[in-house]
């Protein structure tokens, strides 16, 4: 059927006039020149060619235009849709972002069309359909954040500039304003250390490989998988200066980096003096990657290293007056001293207004919530006010699942952003919480003396749970939660642009049970197949398996309508992937009794399924989808290359992330992914020691000892990651005649050949 259908254009009209009265917004004058830098005409071409690559020659069909003065209350965006002559339709945004969404909003509500990461569907009925009126739409908030300093090395590391312009254009059609640009800065560091005196080598020694930059950055790690070529540096400024002028063109206004006060160790050598701390040990890292050097605030070297740094970033890509540092992320100071900690937020703040004195500096508020026991009410206030009210931005980091401002009374009146973090370390996995979600940013919006000014994505792996992402993202132009039963109905039949009845009722199950998760369930794929196996795994849900299993079914079935859709077959991947995690934990926990029992026959036979026919399965599935292949991951890691040499170092790089994340799997498996090619040589690899292992000590009579399959499982993990395989980098299989094999072999409801239990 059309994918305009009349219910749809009904609906459409109801959640349009549910937004369209903005919320006011808490207004901070100090915030007032954080605005677009782009004249209205720059913005207007802007979206017009973004609106090209969308739909092509039919953008005709659309007139578009930005006029600043369009803008609400307090400079709020704002965009109008209205009908022209000819049936064109007309989309005015107050900023080159807000008419983006304004576009994407049209295209969704009145066109049934969908752009995600994993596809677009983009089914344009004609003609266009008409609006009645005048629609307006402002944003109830400032700001719409987008990154978590992780994600540059979870998702990011590896693109070049296609990949970035169709991320930026995803983040105009989201709303999102205020991005995080952190590309590009070692190479602004190398210059500075230069300058200092410190030679290449200590810089070299300094710098962590392409993928750990995150935790380098933020005095977490150094050295580990480095050092970075200079072919890096250039490649990564050449990408800077396209992303900032993209991002700026569309009236974002990019985040970038200011001083934290980690340094190389050469610092010591130009200027023994410093008053520097060394931090302790980090995540499992000992002092050879970890242990990094702090100057201190309040020596006199922050404020000449802080503005020599500020000095040349901002010549170099210009400035939009926002900055990131996070100086403790997931380290504590060396002392809880208020009067202390007050004194190190004056001088990070002076150290970026002493070269722009407009100057806001953009916090993680993931501190507060991941030391709760040190930054108690008297240190959190002391840091926070330190810098004068309004001239510090707190993301409230994991506010959907643990928001840190009701008991820092709205960050002690600093402006915050309410984010989603829901993801961690690029899991797969279907996960969120559409409840807290809905009605988490309007609680804090309605908060005593509130000082929200935004909302945020800040997952630290992206491309992967669209539909969290997308409602996230409407939230933030919406002044009231929505009718999730509504909206969820609608999300599918636009995602698939098709109304298929059983593609709903999975849609439905989804939402009641995996998306749906009201506790605080941290890194939340925690299922046993891509963990190194041990006999006491932790194998619990927070939803109802039968859900999953039935959704499955509902799919799987839809798949003679839906084939044709990339976004279906994308889905239709990911709930088998999502269903075989829980038949392996049925497997997984069969294997635990038979061997407790010490029943051989029983161990070899369910041991033998899950090791030679379930995992290499999932493995043929994952390797039959683009975005779930292993070999595009290092494929992408190797092109950033310009030796030999280097293609050897960022294959480890990329590797190692997934993996053992550190030289001894210091956190290990905390960035896993289900990559067809990773399940298959990888877990498949553990599990089919584990199993081999407990059938030997029931043969033997030796107990199965977990220290030792520790080091002799070690030495597959660690083969993987310097063996060099190649992966097919496109995909191998029919989709949809895996899954039908899949099904019926395991799904409980089915005819069964191997299914024990």
């Amino acid at each position: 059927m059309r994918a305009a259908s009349q219910p749809l254009l009904v609906l459409s009209c109801l959640l349009l006039v549910a937004v369209a009265v903005a919320a006011g917004g808490r207004v901070f004058p100090t915030l007032a020149h954080l605005k677009p830098q782009a004249s209205d005409e720059t913005q207007t071409q802007a979206v017009r060619d973004l609106l090209q690559r969308l739909i092509g020659a039919r953008a005709s069909e659309f007139w578009v235009s930005v006029n600043s003065s369009l803008a609400g209350k307090d400079g709020l965006e704002t965009y109008q849709l209205s009908s022209g002559a000819g049936g064109q339709v007309l989309v005015t945004g107050s900023t080159g972002v807000a008419a983006a969404t304004g576009l994407y909003s049209y295209l969704k509500y009145y066109c049934g069309c969908h752009v995600s990461w994993s596809g677009v569907q983009m089914r344009l009925p004609s003609p266009l359909p008409a609006v009645r009126g005048v629609i307006t739409i402002t944003t109830p908030n400032r700001f719409r954040y987008y990154q978590n300093v992780c994600t540059v090395s979870y998702s990011f590391v590896w693109w070049d500039w296609d990949r970035w312009e169709k991320e930026i254009d995803w983040m105009a059609l989201s709303g999102i304003n205020l991005p995080l640009a952190f590309t590009g800065q070692e190479a602004i560091w190398q210059r500075v250390y230069l300058t200092l005196g410190l030679n290449q080598s200590e810089i070299d020694d300094y710098f962590t490989g392409p993928a750990f930059l995150a935790w380098g950055r933020m005095g977490n790690i150094h050295t580990w998988a480095g050092p970075l070529p200079l072919s890096w540096h250039l490649k990564q400024l050449y990408l800077q200066y396209r992303i900032l002028g993209r991002m700026r063109s569309l009236g974002m206004m990019p985040v970038l980096p200011a001083f934290a006060g980690h340094m190389p160790r050469g610092i010591l050598r130009v200027f023994p003096n410093v008053n520097v701390t060394r931090l302790g040990g980090w995540a499992g890292f000992d002092c050879t990657y970890s242990c990094s050097y702090l100057l201190d605030p309040e020596d006199a070297m922050f404020q000449v290293i802080g503005a020599l740094f500020m000095k040349e970033l901002t010549r170099e890509f210009g400035t939009d007056h926002i900055y990131n540092a996070d100086t403790f992320n997931e380290m504590c100071p060396t002392s809880s001293d208020p009067t202390y900690l007050s004194g190190i937020s004056a001088a990070i703040y002076k150290s970026m207004t002493a070269v722009d004195p407009d100057a806001i500096w953009l916090l993680q508020g993931w501190i507060f919530f991941n030391s709760p026991s040190f930054w108690k009410p008297a240190q959190a206030r002391a840091l926070l006010l330190g810098a004068p009210l309004g001239k510090i931005i707190v993301l409230d980091l994991f506010a959907e699942t643990a928001p840190v401002y009701l008991r820092m009374e709205s960050f002690y009146g600093q402006p915050f952003i309410w984010c989603l973090l829901h993801n961690f370390g690029g899991n797969h996995g279907m996960f969120g919480s559409v409840e807290s979600i809905n009605n988490g940013p309007f609680a804090a919006m309605n908060f005593p003396n509130s000082s929200m000014v935004g909302t945020g994505l800040t997952p630290e792996g992206i491309e992967q749970n669209d539909m969290i992402y997308e409602l996230m993202n409407e939230i933030g132009w919406s002044d009231k939660a929505f009718n999730l039963s509504q909206w969820i109905t609608w999300y599918a039949v636009r995602r698939y642009g098709s109304q298929n009845a059983q593609a709903v009722t999975a849609w439905h199950l989804l939402l009641r049970s995996v998306y749906n998760c009201t506790v605080l369930w941290k890194n939340h794929n925690q299922n046993p197949l891509v963990h190194r196996p041990h006999l006491k795994m932790n194998t619990n849900v927070w939803y109802n398996r039968s859900d999953v299993y039935e959704a499955w079914r509902l799919l799987q079935n839809a798949s003679a309508e839906l084939a044709g859709s990339p976004t279906f077959l994308y889905d239709l991947v990911d709930i088998t992937r999502e269903a075989v995690q829980q038949l392996v934990t049925q497997y997984y926990l069969e294997i635990q009794q038979a061997y407790v029992a010490q029943s051989l026959p029983d161990l070899l036979t369910v041991g033998g399924v899950l090791v030679y026919d379930l995992i290499p399965e999932l493995d043929a599935l994952l390797s039959s989808q683009t975005h779930f292949l292993l070999g595009r991951w290092l494929q992408e890691a190797r092109t950033m290359a310009t030796s030999e040499q280097e293609a050897a170092l960022f294959d480890m790089n990329a590797r190692n992330q997934l993996t053992l994340w550190g030289p001894t799997g210091n956190i290990l498996d905390y960035a896993n992914k289900e990559f067809g090619g990773l399940v298959g040589d990888y877990y498949g690899m553990r599990w089919g020691l584990f199993v081999s292992s407990l059938v030997e000590s029931l043969n033997t009579g030796k107990p199965f000892h977990q220290d030792e399959f520790n080091q002799v499982v070690f030495q597959v993990e660690k083969g993987f990651i310097y063996n060099q395989k190649q992966y097919p980098t496109s995909p191998i299989g029919n989709t949809v005649q895996i899954v039908k094999r899949i099904f019926l072999k395991y799904h409980p409801n089915s005819k069964k050949l191997y299914r024990k239990f």
